[in-house]
């Protein structure tokens, strides 16, 4: 059983720029088939933006998806742990903020993201959310 970060999150995560249209970050989930990208500039964290920021600060306000840019919509007040943590440290601050996602910072700079299906997989695969986080994606 893993018992830091480093060795079950997503290393080199998806990201884009602040500026990146949100019909872009949008795209780059579908072709990625994830629920988040994150907001860096030069491998500094600026924000995230999840597939329900898309829909609840864009779509449900009407705006305009080509002149969106990702930090209009992302969170900026982002709780973030170290790829040296304990896995029990990443379960801590997801339930404690109630979170399903958090940034890795190595110092100040981005090497990754863990997930609430990554600490399912890994902490109790034979869980329903562990069984289904384990499932191939649908297409």
């Amino acid at each position: 059983m893993a018992q830091q970060i480093n060795e079950i999150m997503t290393a080199d995560p998806t990201t884009v720029t602040p500026q990146t249209p949100i019909v872009e970050v949008a795209r780059l989930m579908r072709e990625e088939d994830i629920g988040e990208v994150l907001i860096a500039e030069d491998d500094h964290l600026r924000g995230l933006v999840t597939d329900r920021d898309l829909v609840v600060r864009a779509v449900a306000d009407a705006r305009d998806v080509e002149a969106t840019a990702a930090q209009d919509v992302g969170s900026t007040d982002l709780v973030t742990c170290s790829p040296h943590d304990d896995v029990s440290e990443a379960v801590r601050l997801m339930r404690e903020h109630a979170l399903r996602r958090l940034p890795v910072l190595d110092g100040d700079v981005l090497v990754g993201v863990v997930s609430l299906g990554d600490l399912a997989v890994e902490q109790d695969r034979g869980s329903a959310l562990g069984d289904i986080s384990a499932a191939e994606p649908n297409r």
